[in-house]
């Protein structure tokens, strides 16, 4: 079966020019051009991954991938024309998995497709959870327990805490968790991984102003706590 890409986006040039480079690799591709008809498309097809403008002409396309996150973990890759930082941030604080500006180099823009879609495309994951003091991860189920209460996880969360429980007491630096978690292309955009950490701190944490997990290396990157079961 194909994998299914939703493409929001009210530019006609943008429909015209990825749709058919999506399809090209065997991608199934619908589009949308409102956030309200990304929405409905959400929950009618029921796509792999989102492809999503922020400049809608009805619902800011930050607003849609909250309302995205409150049903789904699909993965959101954001394209916009919006280049500055703090749009940057607000949409990966809201729970897009990526973000690419307008305009971009059609293999920029199939690289970015296949990182978001790894979660989707890898195989299954191993069955064997990860403990960490009060954190259980559930790879198979892709759930995460804190202290025996359930966390809900974006995608990218949920991958970026696995990525660094499985290295725990090992410093990671920015640019290897970037590339482990978005791909080469990414290796220059610290703040992706800046905003992930703190949202990931915020529901992992006891006090996310002073972690427990993850522990950040000034000026070189993050550490995983070197905690067991016991702690």
């Amino acid at each position: 079966m194909a994998t299914r890409i939703l493409i929001v986006d009210d530019e006609p040039n943008i429909l015209a020019t990825v749709a058919p480079l999506l399809r090209a690799r065997g991608y199934e591709v619908y589009s949308a051009m409102s956030g309200r008809a990304g929405l409905e498309a959400l929950e009618r097809d029921k796509p792999d991954l989102i492809v999503l403008d922020l400049g809608l002409p009805d619902i800011d396309g930050v607003e849609v991938c909250r309302l995205v996150r409150e049903t789904s973990n699909v993965p959101i890759l954001v394209l916009s024309a919006r280049g500055a930082e703090g749009d940057k941030v607000r949409a990966l604080d809201a729970g897009a998995d990526d973000y690419v500006t307008k305009p971009f180099g059609a293999e920029e823009i199939l690289a970015r497709v296949r990182a978001a879609l790894r979660r989707v495309e890898s195989p299954a994951p191993p069955s064997e959870p990860i403990v960490r003091g009060g954190l259980v991860i559930d790879r198979a189920r892709f759930r995460v327990l804190r202290d025996g209460e359930e966390v809900r996880l974006t995608p990218k969360e949920f991958e970026l805490l696995t990525f660094l429980a499985q290295h725990s007491g090992r410093v990671l630096t920015h640019r290897a968790i970037l590339k482990a978690i978005w791909g080469p292309h990414a290796v220059d955009q610290p703040e992706h991984l800046r905003v992930l950490v703190g949202a990931l701190r915020k529901k992992i944490e006891p006090n996310p102003s002073s972690p427990k997990y993850i522990l950040t290396e000034p000026w070189v990157g993050y550490r995983f706590a070197d905690v067991d079961a016991s702690d």
